[in-house]
């Protein structure tokens, strides 16, 4: 309770409102006289409470003086304590700063000596530190005695490994396992110096084995260098004691092989030790290889990865015999009568190889066709050894390959290296677009190749024509392949694929297009300027210097151009063709389909077809489908450029010809038939033309394109010298045919007695226009049939019967029939 509630209670009675409150009282009760009756019991009422009241506040004013007197002696017993103590903690504080000072060491100072408590700790720590040095000197005194005697109890060559021979070893091992036991349940400060320890017996345990395993190596190769190992061993001229005891320490190692798994003997880490024996005995080999391939003698050369490489290749071939014979015999009478001699043989010699890789490549990387003939050196080494029979699945390391995996060689040291394996990508790369320019730039490059140039019988190229360059480009693609098919992954392959080949493929297509839109800028057959537009003249002021390059693109020399690029177009769209199909482009390409990650990098290639995964099975198209269709379209770009140039020459030679519309007025008008002298150029500049496309083409595209051109020079002069030119009498009419079997004729000699099928073949195309100089030149009886059936009523049906029996199998249409027959003068319908 508060002071002010304390005064508030021993304050007086305020009289004031006891009255104010007494008289509402009476007015709330009183209202009327009659109710004053009761006034006089109500005041005996107060009266008699009252006095209870003042006996109540009598005997309460004596509790609370005595409350109050009893309060004041406490307050002052407890002020009195409160001050004893208050001295107290001051007299504490002061001696616990005089014993603090006197705890606090003087040495740090460079004054007198430490506290006995400091001497005392000191101590303490110095005991326990010594008492755990002794723990550990015991526990590795104890482990190195083990391990010696693990070992001594190995003994000599005559011992047969059994479990008794192990018991040394054995303790070692529970010994070992004990201190790592109770090291892992130590919880102070000394977890470091715990885990030391039990590293250190770890390695001593696992070096104990080693040593085991080591006397019984030693022995092994001691016997066997008896019966003459590391050279090749003629087992049979040995003697039967040297035989005998080559086959106990074989023997013995196996026998340590099969205990050590049993009472869990450390096992290599990476599982490529194989079988102690076998690797007893690949020991000298090593070391003779390290003599020769990673000393200073001048067998040591990087540059000639192929010497240890075909080192290592003869040993397994030498040793051969003797393992699948001698060997083998002793694994089939062990556990291990499921490993191959040879294999196991050959598997624990690779790291030799592998090793030499690995020191060998970084000091190649510099310089890339070093490093590209070790990859090659590499990859003919694996596959070398897989012809050789070599099977990964029948050594001990068959367990981390399952049935269907494939030996990945010793070519993965160099190829499993991301950046060792870009590097080469990356080479090979510019050694082959170096090897492009070179071509494209040779001073022979569209020269078109002669027929004797190493052309493979069953080659899809073999009957076509083409330029060196294609020639050359085809077989620098071949090469690539060469040199990449013999790698193990696809993912490799498609690399090499996108990043080598596809590129150069691309550049030739690139390069002939380019050379076409050169020629249909400079050709005046292609573009319609106007005179003297394609040569460039420059004032007399310059100097007058006139250059014309017309003559680049017209008559032979032209057409010589454009055939060039269209054999070399050819050529490589056939060599696509028969690349498609080869098996090794067959596999790719199904691996592309079927590989998520190779069908991303496919489809960020242009020059790929969309790669689909819609099923497991063979593709239906092929992996150079888009380029073939590139190549199509630019060989058909190429020829009917030819056509073009070749038929606008001639027709537009031909014009001076077609506007000769009166006979020859030289021409005496006798029986003879005098052609015009315009006629000449054109049927000499189709000659020359013919000529040399005879000359230059195969069969199957001379014939293409003479059909080709024919066809078109023939509708030409029909349509220009009979169809729609003005009319023309019997006279003029004869010679038009004259002029139209000049044309085949000058075909026939050019192409050199013709194509393959005769005359007859040369003539096909000239069909037309020969059945429509015919009819320009009937006369008698025939004139007057053709005549008759032509514009009679008979329908087309019998109008073809008609004149087929006056004039033969005809093709042309009635209607040009009618039109020809209209030009002649005597024809009045």
């Amino acid at each position: 309770m508060i002071s002010t509630q304390i005064q508030t209670l021993l304050a007086p009675p305020n009289l004031k409102d006891s009255h104010q409150k007494t008289v509402i009282l009476l007015n709330s009760r009183y209202q009327t006289f009659d109710d004053l009756d009761e006034l006089e019991s109500l005041v005996l009422d107060a009266q008699r409470r009252n006095d209870e009241l003042q006996s109540k506040l009598v005997s309460s004013q004596s509790k609370i003086d005595a409350l109050l007197a009893d309060t004041s002696v406490s307050t002052d017993e407890h002020i009195h304590t409160a001050q004893e103590l208050s001295l107290l903690r001051h007299s504490l504080t002061d001696e616990l700063e005089e014993l603090s000072e006197q705890l606090v060491s003087t040495l740090s100072e460079g004054e007198g000596k430490s506290t006995l408590l400091e001497d005392i700790e000191a101590l303490h720590r110095n005991l326990k530190e010594l008492q755990s040095v002794k723990g550990y000197v015991q526990v590795i005194e104890h482990a190195l005695k083990l391990s010696e005697a693990s070992t001594e109890q190995i003994g000599g060559s005559n011992v047969s490994i059994s479990a008794l021979s192990l018991s040394e070893y054995k303790a070692l091992q529970t010994f070992v396992a004990k201190v790592s036991k109770a090291c892992s349940t130590v919880q102070d400060g000394s977890g470091d110096q715990t885990l030391n320890l039990v590293q250190f017996l770890e390695k001593l345990r696992d070096k104990s084995w080693t040593d085991i395993q080591g006397t019984l190596a030693r022995s092994l190769i001691a016997s066997a260098e008896k019966i003459g190992w590391p050279t090749a061993v003629d087992y049979t001229s040995a003697s039967v004691e040297d035989r005998a005891a080559f086959e106990h320490t074989f023997r013995n190692l196996l026998k340590l092989q099969t205990w050590g798994n049993t009472i869990g003997a450390p096992q290599p880490k990476s599982g490529k030790d194989g079988l102690y024996p076998l690797q007893a005995l690949v020991q000298p080999i090593s070391l003779r290889f390290k003599y020769h391939f990673e000393g200073n003698r001048q067998t040591n050369r990087s540059d000639k990865p192929e010497w240890y490489l075909t080192h290592v290749l003869n040993v397994t071939h030498e040793h051969r015999i003797f393992m699948e014979s001698v060997v083998q015999r002793l694994l089939e009478s062990s556990e291990y009568r499921g490993i191959n001699a040879w294999h196991e043989f050959t598997y624990l010699l690779l790291p030799l190889p592998s090793r030499k890789l690995k020191h060998t490549i970084p000091s190649l990387l510099p310089h890339p066709p070093l490093l590209a003939h070790t990859i090659y050196q590499a990859l003919t080494f694996d596959a070398a050894l897989l012809e050789g029979g070599f099977l990964i699945q029948e050594t001990s390391a068959a367990q981390q390959y399952s049935a269907g995996d494939k030996w990945e060689g010793v070519s993965e040291v160099v190829l499993g290296n991301t950046e060792w394996f870009e590097a080469w990508v990356l080479g090979e790369q510019r050694f082959a677009e170096d090897q492009y320019h070179d071509t494209i730039g040779a001073a022979d490059a569209w020269l078109i190749a002669g027929d004797d140039e190493h052309i493979i019988e069953d080659s899809p190229t073999r009957d076509i024509k083409s330029t060196n360059s294609a020639r050359k480009l085809g077989t620098l693609i071949e090469q690539a392949t060469d040199r990449y098919s013999p790698l193990p992954r696809f993912s490799q392959r498609t690399r090499f694929l996108l990043s080598v080949q596809l590129p150069l493929l691309e550049y030739y297509h690139r390069r002939i297009s380019s050379s076409l839109d050169a020629f249909e800028t400079l050709s005046s057959a292609f573009v319609r300027a106007v005179p003297g537009a394609l040569g460039v003249t420059r004032g007399k002021e310059e100097g007058s210097v006139h250059v014309d390059n017309r003559g680049l693109t017209t008559g032979v020399e032209g057409v010589q151009r454009l055939c060039k690029a269209f054999l070399s177009a050819k050529y490589v769209e056939a060599a696509l063709q028969g690349w498609s199909e080869e098996l090794f482009f067959v596999e790719l390409w199904t691996e592309i389909n079927q590989n998520s990650e190779l069908r991303s990098q496919a489809r960020a290639s242009s020059l790929l077809p969309d790669p689909q995964a819609e099923s497991a099975e063979i593709p239906s198209d092929s992996l150079f489908d888009e380029l073939i269709s590139r190549y199509e379209r630019l060989v058909s770009r190429a020829e009917a450029m030819v056509v073009q140039q070749i038929c606008g020459e001639i027709e537009s030679t031909l014009k001076p010809h077609f506007l000769v519309t009166s006979p020859n007025p030289n021409a005496d008008h006798g029986d003879d038939i005098a052609l015009s002298q315009t006629l000449l150029p054109p049927i000499a500049l189709l000659s020359s033309h013919l000529t040399f496309l005879a000359a230059t083409m195969s069969q199957t595209t001379l014939a293409t394109l003479y059909r080709r051109i024919t066809s078109r020079l023939s509708e030409h002069i029909l349509q220009r010298q009979i169809l729609y030119r003005g009319n023309f009498d019997l006279r003029e009419g004869r010679s038009i045919r004259a002029e139209c079997e000049l044309w085949v004729e000058t075909c026939r000699i050019a192409l050199g007695g013709g194509l393959n099928g005769g005359r007859a073949r040369v003539e096909v195309p000239w069909t037309k226009l020969l059945q429509a100089a015919s009819l320009a030149s009937a006369e008698g009886d025939v004139w007057a049939a053709i005549v008759e059936v032509t514009f009679g009523t008979q329908s087309n049906e019998e109008w073809e019967q008609a004149m087929e029996q006056a004039v033969g199998s005809i093709e042309l249409a009635r209607e040009e029939v009618a039109r020809t027959l209209r030009r002649r003068d005597d024809c009045n319908l």
